[in-house]
């Protein structure tokens, strides 16, 4: 393990904010903030069923995740061109940038748009631009996963996954998002297979809301090489042997847990009895616009509230590169530059 030196808890959040990282569990339409959702309505003639900001913003306070996903599906009509899609990812990228987040995998869906009447081609397109243009504009890579929306069948994920084979060459992965609840990974085993045999990486959402036995069946039925939340691992011993044992990364999301109420605070989360059992989590904002906060306030308040050290820290970002679908050369080079960062830290 690379040693860390000690930084005092008055520096920590300087730390947490200016370290090199990844981010591997973002939702692109999760980051939609209502400034700019606003902006789209008029932009496209739509009108927003709150009377301004303020308003909206105090509308997201969830019970559950369905009543999290009710509000966000609202937030995504105001989504109508190649444009909107362009403009909303090279926001969060820009913000992404601002957190010194070096790498991100982006997820998205199709099935909501192609609801609203919209081709996936115009989703596809209007994200890989704004990805494309990250890296000459911002220094930052960005890969897009397209996820399937669980509460729909494996046919609709069919329908999705051939409306999205032209774009292949701009997409890294697959993932499974949407209700977890009554919607176990193996719903989703034909459609994942096609995926894999297509040479798409693959993940999916499990152990957040739902039990320990839906990440055993996202990694026997789905084979996901990563997990999604995976916060529910904990209450089973032999799961965490499996996941520790096999690598298995998960991509923890603190203040969506929090919002979500999968835990009732900050304080009881178990980020760090993540990392003492060995597993490979790693730190990410879910649907920031939604849960308030982007990446570096997940890290900030969760260590202010469990304790964590810089050893955890530079654990957590070595695990953001290591769990990323980069590779290897670029891996390394970003693992180089944390260590660099933690090297040089005063």
């Amino acid at each position: 393990m690379y040693k860390v030196k000690t930084v005092t808890p008055e520096r920590l959040p300087t730390l947490l904010q200016g370290m090199p990282k990844a981010e591997l569990h973002i939702h692109i339409e999760g980051s939609l903030e209502p400034e700019l959702m606003f902006t789209l309505a008029k932009r496209n003639g739509l009108t927003v069923p709150y009377p301004d900001v303020e308003t909206l913003r105090n509308a997201y306070v969830f019970d559950n995740l369905q009543e999290f996903l009710d509000v966000y599906h609202q937030g995504t009509q105001v989504l109508k061109t190649e444009q909107d899609f362009y403009d909303m990812t090279l926001a969060y990228l820009q913000r992404a940038k601002a957190d010194n987040v070096l790498h991100t995998e982006i997820f998205f869906d199709t099935q909501t748009h192609t609801g609203h009447g919209l081709s996936s081609d115009v989703v596809i397109n209007g994200l890989h631009r704004a990805c494309v243009d990250a890296r000459g504009q911002l220094g930052i890579s960005a890969s897009l996963i397209l996820c399937f929306l669980r509460h729909l069948s494996e046919t609709e994920a069919f329908e999705a996954l051939e409306q999205a084979l032209p774009h292949r060459d701009k997409l890294v992965g697959v993932g499974l998002a949407s209700s977890e609840l009554g919607h176990p990974p193996e719903k989703f085993a034909k459609v994942f297979a096609k995926a894999r045999s297509l040479g798409f990486r693959l993940v999916a959402h499990a152990g957040e809301e739902g039990p320990p036995a839906y990440i055993w069946s996202a990694l026997d039925v789905l084979k996901v090489e990563r997990i999604d939340h995976g916060v529910q691992a904990t209450k089973d011993a032999a799961l965490v042997a499996r996941l520790v044992h096999d690598k298995i990364p998960l991509t923890v999301c603190p203040l969506s847990n929090l919002k979500l109420r999968v835990f009732p605070n900050l304080a009881q989360h178990n980020l760090g009895q993540m990392l003492d059992s060995g597993l490979l989590a790693t730190v990410n904002s879910d649907d920031p616009a939604y849960f308030g906060g982007y990446i570096n306030e997940n890290f900030t308040a969760t260590f202010s509230k469990l304790g964590l050290t810089s050893t955890d820290a530079y654990q957590l970002a070595h695990n953001s590169f290591e769990a990323s679908f980069i590779d290897s050369a670029a891996r390394r080079a970003l693992q180089d530059r944390l260590s660099e960062f933690f090297e040089t830290f005063d």
